[in-house]
């Protein structure tokens, strides 16, 4: 077999390429440019978009080199501002949380990268890179799936399920059946250092406020009845769930609750308040099914680090769901997104439109 694999530099990549090579595999190492100098990065810590790149890029080109493959880089830095930049000044001026990795992975690594890998004239049979999840076809359901990876800890299909199933037949996670400490021990054997090599887990490598441009104006704070407590100073300086840097004195904690970017205000209230049990999906994709024509029981995350929880997904409108939660949830907030899980099984995902109070 012929892999691609998407280099970063890191240890999950640099062994996911090496466990293949081993196997016999024919591998060649692709990674894609997307730093672009017209923007003036504060450069404050290691991200994924910043001006270091050219440094990580160098690292990768000697790591590939270590591990005799051939390697190739991809300027998609056009493609990443118009796709992934766009998306996120959008969504934060809109007042909500945005999750550049979700699309990245959609748009970028998972689509732009392999169309200008053939445009380049690089052939394969596989793309494989160093998530920690698995990809399967399922002859009963006829479809490819998406699954957790054994490390539950790392488990990466979080990331992964907006991709689409044509993405999905091309695609394989060799670290999915791995735990990551076992990926270390296997970097400290063959005499690399990448497993003592700290992971970035940025977006960006400097202030949000610098991709946004033009920073909204400022405005009140207000509580669920509409009392003025304070002024906000942009709406894209707030998040649900934010206790600090609110400026408010009260007689109890408060916390952001809602953010209204028609009346650019920011309405804060109790922890009691950030707990609500329903909201609504859009975007959907849908992996392990073909569509929602029915109730279905789930488990739900509404972010990254959220502990899923039961629920019932529900028909809603076109390309939309309304989730139920068994239990109230902490700080649901429109903009970020939401994937439904069957046991390890990735049912399908899409972005938080609204929560209904």
């Amino acid at each position: 077999m012929k892999f691609i694999v998407g280099l970063s530099g890191g240890v999950d990549s640099t062994i996911t390429a090496y466990l293949l090579k081993k196997e016999g595999h024919e591998v060649i190492g692709i990674t894609m440019k997307i730093w672009d100098d017209s923007f003036k990065s504060s450069n404050k810590k290691s991200a994924c978009f910043g001006p270091d790149e050219i440094k990580d890029i160098e690292e990768t080109k000697k790591i590939a080199k270590d591990l005799g493959i051939p390697f190739h880089i991809i300027d998609l830095s056009k493609e990443y501002i118009n796709n992934i930049i766009s998306y996120f000044k959008s969504e934060y001026i809109s007042g909500k949380t945005p999750n550049p990795c979700i699309k990245c992975n959609q748009m970028i690594k998972f689509y732009y990268l392999l169309e200008k890998a053939k445009e380049s004239g690089i052939t394969y049979d596989y793309f494989a890179t160093g998530h920690y999840a698995k990809v399967e076809f399922n002859n009963k359901l006829h479809r490819y799936i998406l699954k957790k990876g054994i490390d539950k800890v790392k488990d990466q299909s979080y990331f992964l399920a907006l991709l689409k199933q044509e993405q999905l037949s091309q695609i394989q996670f060799p670290l999915g059946d791995y735990k990551k400490q076992e990926i270390k021990k296997i970097s400290s054997q063959i005499g690399l250092k990448l497993h003592e090599k700290k992971e970035s887990q940025d977006f960006y490598s400097g202030d949000y406020i610098e991709l946004l441009g033009n920073i909204p104006d400022i405005g009140d704070i207000v509580n669920k009845d509409g009392k003025v407590l304070g002024r906000h100073k942009g709406i894209c300086f707030y998040t649900i769930g934010q206790r600090k840097g609110l400026g408010i004195s009260y007689k109890e904690p408060l916390y952001v609750t809602e953010i209204d970017p028609l009346n650019n205000k920011i309405i804060v209230g109790t922890e009691q308040e950030l707990y609500k049990k329903e909201l609504i999906v859009k975007d959907l994709n849908w992996v392990s099914i073909n569509e929602l024509n029915k109730e279905l029981k789930v488990k739900a995350r509404i972010r990254y680090m959220h502990k899923e929880d039961n629920a019932i997904i529900i028909p809603y409108e076109r390309d939309k769901v309304k989730v139920k939660f068994e239990k109230s949830q902490r700080a649901i907030a429109p903009g970020q997104f939401a994937v439904f899980y069957d046991e390890d099984i990735v049912v399908g995902g899409g972005f938080i439109d609204k929560v209904i109070n």
